[in-house]
């Protein structure tokens, strides 16, 4: 958990010390203890191709991926009109498209596709109503320097969902950490469960998309609640390990290695985050840079240390300086310079 009393030099490397937890007033305290807390089972039902599909539940979203034309393809629910599949935030190595689409607890709905459109698949997602499951929650707030966040825990998340065929899915890899890419997760705003709207996202990342976790390091709710995303390993460091490299997460194709990605919850295209939700975000963007000895405003040649491939990039960047993607949303993306420069100052 990041936090600790004090400041290390710039590019110091990040230690369990520095990332201790911290209350309020910054002194170190006790999170090794836990209590249980009951959250929603996530329950899912797949479908193929085009057609009317069902569901034995109420469907907060549906995950679609598919192969060909970026548009064409479209939802209904039932009640409503058609709607067009757009790509979201979500972006494949393989050149495939994904969206997830807000359901509005449907329980079915009707997929149309264009010609040449192929490896079409949905998943309609339940995070509320499935029987509880129990999980142990820290007793003590984690935060992140001051900034408070809710441990993978404290949101629902279902660590078996990381595994495949009794194994870890996506082996967990380290680099030093280079830029920081911020995101919207093209979900409705006035989210009235945003930690249900996250163990879906998680559902949709590491299952339907095959990614073995949530993409994201870390995501930011409107009422700027931060949420640890992809595990990091189990000493209770999020994001980084102890030797202060970042493992790598699936937000960015091409360019995951050394990128921390952080999502605001919401899409932010006409309008942009909540004040808490950009506080939030600017202080967490701080706090990493200034432990790492990052400047947010800084122009920076971002090199894959994977392949070597090259970006140039501004250290704080938005999904749409690396992909064609809308993604953080104009109005998101306009924001970005008060980011920088608020997180940069002292």
């Amino acid at each position: 958990m990041i936090g600790a009393a004090g400041a290390v030099a710039a590019g110091a490397a990040l230690t369990p010390v520095v990332f201790a937890a911290t209350d309020s007033s910054g002194t170190a305290s006790d999170t090794a203890g836990t209590e249980p807390e009951t959250f929603p089972a996530t329950r899912t039902a797949a479908a193929t191709g085009t057609g009317t599909a069902t569901t034995a539940f109420a469907a907060a979203f549906v995950g679609v991926r598919w192969d060909g034309a970026g548009d064409g393809v479209s939802i209904r629910f039932a009640g409503g009109g058609s709607k067009a599949v757009t790509p979201g935030c979500a972006t494949l190595e393989d050149g495939g498209r994904t969206a997830l689409i807000a359901a509005g607890s449907a329980k079915a709905y009707e997929l149309t596709a264009p010609d040449g459109t192929t490896g079409l698949g949905s998943l309609a997602i339940d995070t509320t109503g499935g029987p509880d499951r129990t999980f142990q929650v820290p007793k003590e707030p984690t935060r992140v320097r001051g900034v408070r966040y809710l441990s993978r825990p404290a949101w629902g998340a279902d660590e078996s969902k990381r595994y495949k065929n009794g194994e870890v899915n996506s082996p967990e890899k380290y680099y030093a950490l280079q830029s920081i890419t911020v995101h919207h997760t093209d979900t409705p705003n006035n989210d009235p469960d945003p930690a249900a709207t996250v163990r879906a996202i998680y559902e949709y990342h590491a299952v339907t998309l095959d990614w073995g976790d949530i993409g994201y390091h870390f995501l930011i709710d409107e009422a700027g609640t931060v949420y640890e995303g992809r595990y990091s390993g189990d000493d209770g460091i999020p994001a980084f390990d102890p030797d202060g490299n970042l493992v790598t997460a699936f937000h960015t194709s091409g360019y995951n290695s050394g990128n921390l990605g952080i999502a605001l919850l919401g899409t932010l295209v006409d309008q942009g985050p909540t004040d808490a939700a950009k506080a939030s975000l600017t202080r967490l963007v701080k706090v990493i840079a200034r432990f790492k000895g990052l400047d947010p405003s800084a122009r920076i040649t971002y090199v894959n240390p994977v392949n070597g491939v090259t970006r140039d990039v501004t250290t704080v960047s938005g999904h749409r300086d690396w992909l064609q993607t809308d993604c953080p949303g104009q109005t998101m993306y306009d924001l970005l310079d008060e980011v920088r420069a608020r997180a940069g100052g002292k």
